[in-house]
């Protein structure tokens, strides 16, 4: 059985990560417009990098819970007959021991040159405009997808959603394209769908299930009922 799993903030929010937005559409404190789109990086790019740059940081103060370690067992069993697509830009799928992940909106441990167009790993600030160590020019950004921008990997995720067997969405709004359309997209192509959520989502009544609860406690839940 082939199984595509989307994640979302709500599984890293188990783990102490802030979610995308709070209640008053603020992005942990900032409005969205300021940290999150190329203009807001043209027009400051000091107070973007001082953004990015503690959240860095603060994956330091983080761990894998059950939801990430149990989506690890999963791949170790099934290989490459899971794929694991998240919009976090965090790394506690990979710190849990997951590796066939796709992360559609870029990672914060990366840099991304707009001199030669490299993504480079990278553990340490930006906020001084360091040189890209493949061609020297300093116009490292954060490798991290903004409004405005198109979520990486889409033809590799399609493809897979394509064939896949199951979709499960974990800890997604359904409120964001184009993450909020694979759930009708995989479905169209023969997948069941599952929901494994908070709370309803926007995108609830396009599941063939949903169960609702933590993350930490549903996912491994699934887990073990797939693995037997």
């Amino acid at each position: 059985m082939k199984i595509v799993v989307l994640t979302g903030a709500g599984i890293s929010a188990e783990s102490g990560v802030p979610t995308f937005r709070d209640a008053d559409g603020l992005w942990e404190g900032h409005r969205v417009e300021d940290v999150a789109t190329p203009e807001a990086y043209d027009h400051q790019p000091t107070a973007v990098h001082r953004f990015y740059d503690a959240r860095r940081a603060a994956l330091h103060a983080v761990e894998p819970n059950p939801a990430h370690l149990a989506l690890a067992r999963l791949e170790a069993s099934l290989g490459d007959d899971l794929l694991v697509v998240t919009q976090n830009i965090d790394d506690l799928h990979e710190r849990g021991g997951a590796t066939r992940v796709l992360h559609m909106h870029g990672e914060l441990r990366s840099a991304l040159c707009r001199g030669c167009g490299a993504r480079i790993e990278w553990l340490g600030d930006l906020v001084d405009f360091p040189p890209c160590p493949r061609c020297g020019v300093s116009e490292l950004r954060p490798d991290v997808v903004w409004f405005g921008e198109i979520p990486y990997e889409m033809d590799r995720i399609l493809v897979a959603l394509e064939r896949a067997d199951l979709f499960v969405s974990i800890g997604t709004s359904g409120a964001v394209y184009p993450a909020a359309g694979f759930v009708q997209y995989a479905a169209d192509h023969g997948a069941r769908t599952l929901e494994l959520n908070l709370v309803p989502s926007d995108g609830t009544h396009l599941f063939h299930e949903a169960r609702h609860g933590s993350a930490s406690v549903l996912v491994p839940e699934w887990v073990d009922s797939l693995l037997g």
